[in-house]
């Protein structure tokens, strides 16, 4: 399952994202993209119950000075 982060500080990596959402299961991959300051990122996890429970804990929360907003990323078009 694909997780959509947004308003990732410009000091979060990908592992601190990797390791935000691996306290909530097993990650596949954690990436970040970059525009300016702002950054968002896109997780993936294999167990949908334990991204859900990753959204649950994580939307809302503070990660290095930014509130995260966390959510299931839309699907992508074919």
């Amino acid at each position: 399952m694909e997780i959509f982060v947004c308003n990732l500080s410009s000091e979060v990596t990908e592992e601190d994202l990797r390791r935000a959402f691996e306290a909530f299961g097993k990650v596949s991959s954690a990436r970040i993209k970059r525009m300016g300051d702002e950054g968002f990122g896109f997780v993936n996890m294999r167990a949908r119950l334990e991204a859900q429970a990753a959204i649950a804990g994580l939307n809302g929360q503070e990660l290095k000075g930014q509130t995260l907003t966390v959510h299931m990323a839309p699907p992508r078009p074919d």
